[in-house]
């Protein structure tokens, strides 16, 4: 909202407009009594305009004063009728806008003849004023109320998209905890098998050491029941078991790609360095991201070609998809929040994820995450 178009000067307005027309309706009165300022209808006119711009009063008082002195002074107050009737049209109180003119019209056959409303040459303005000012209030109150309505809308629809964004996030998050949780259960696990097998040889060894061995293996256990306890929560129960408590990281995105090209989509991948020059969580980030991409592909570029890229090599591990341009499917609807948690996931880890058109209807995604190493060193730099 512009400074312009703010209440404070449309209330600006509105207390100009009826500064007009009271200062012409005084003119008009003191032209036909000679000149003469102090009259009654000055004081009817300055107390109609008092009750137009006072907010704090019921609303039926202006009209009603409005509508009283237009019944005596007729065409000399008609202009701060006007004002009333559209008051209250834009208020959706036609009836008693309509009401108003009604009573003003009929009643003002008692009133002087020079006022009256009824002269040949008033005919016109007497009935036509009216009616503008009932039309204008009702259109103009519906597009008041309508843009309020519109405007509501929209600030709702940011904050759910905000809500969602954060809900995206969380679940990413969540979703990271639970497989390093899976991660660390294993290597825990495994320490804690290792310690145990040298422990059952303590004769062949010497004391400390198997004091050592028994120690570490105590610690292990105590430290996988404590994980289990903490992050275990977070464990999707609905998730496929493949009966390893490390399947999301033993899953390669090779194996992605595999089903993609089973289930008909073209892709052809192309893999730098080995999978075990990565962390762990650099290997879980690819995984998801290739996996969200080839969503996205199949959902907005059904049978286009697709081109994944993928460097586990230091300093930096890089994932990049490429799609061309394809037929978006009709039958499923497209949340928009996989970026968002993919984005939270790989800042996490320090990098960088883009997602945006590369030219002639193509769609890149591209993911950048850098080496603990590197990170150490850029840092030492620094």
């Amino acid at each position: 909202m512009t400074w312009r178009n703010g209440p404070r000067w449309a209330a600006y307005g509105r207390l100009g407009l009826v500064f007009v027309l009271t200062l012409a309706s005084v003119l008009n009165g003191a032209s036909g009594n000679g000149g003469d300022y102090l009259t009654p209808m000055t004081a009817a006119a300055l107390v109609c305009a008092a009750a137009l711009l006072v907010r704090r009063l019921p609303w039926q008082v202006a009209p009603l004063l409005a509508t009283a002195a237009t019944i005596w002074w007729g065409w000399l107050l008609q202009l701060l009728l006007a004002v009333a009737l559209y008051d209250l049209a834009a208020h959706r109180r036609a009836r008693a806008a309509v009401g108003c003119t009604v009573l003003a019209l009929s009643a003002n056959l008692l009133g002087p003849p020079e006022t009256s409303l009824w002269a040949p040459e008033r005919y016109a303005s007497s009935l036509f004023l009216p009616l503008l000012a009932v039309v204008g209030g009702l259109w103009l109150g519906n597009r008041r109320r309508l843009v309020q309505a519109l405007a509501s809308q929209v600030e709702h629809l940011r904050i759910e998209s905000e809500l969602r964004e954060q809900a995206a996030r969380s679940a990413e998050r969540a979703h990271i905890a639970a497989e390093m949780h899976d991660v660390l259960a294993h290597r825990l696990s495994l320490i804690a098998l290792h310690t145990g097998v040298l422990a059952t040889k303590g004769d062949t060894l010497p004391a400390p050491v198997t004091e050592r061995l028994g120690l570490l293996r105590t610690t292990s256990t105590e430290a996988l029941a404590d994980l289990r306890d903490v992050l275990g929560a977070l464990h999707d129960p609905d998730a496929t078991d493949t009966g390893s408590p490390l399947a999301p990281a033993i899953r390669d995105a090779r194996e992605l790609v595999e089903e993609a090209r089973a289930a008909g989509e073209r892709v052809h991948m192309t893999v730098d360095g080995l999978p075990e020059q990565a962390p762990t969580a650099h290997r879980l980030a690819v995984y998801r991201i290739v996996q969200e991409a080839l969503t996205n592909a199949r959902k907005h570029a059904g049978g286009a070609e697709v081109t994944v890229r993928i460097g586990y090599g230091p300093p930096t591990t890089l994932v990049e998809v490429t799609n061309a341009p394809g037929t978006p499917s009709t039958s499923t609807v497209d949340s928009g929040y996989g970026i968002v948690g993919l984005r939270e996931r790989v800042t996490t880890l320090g990098g960088h994820l883009t997602a945006g058109p590369a030219g002639a209807g193509a769609w890149r995604l591209v993911g950048r995450i850098p080496h603990p190493a590197a990170i150490g060193q850029n840092g030492a730099s620094t």
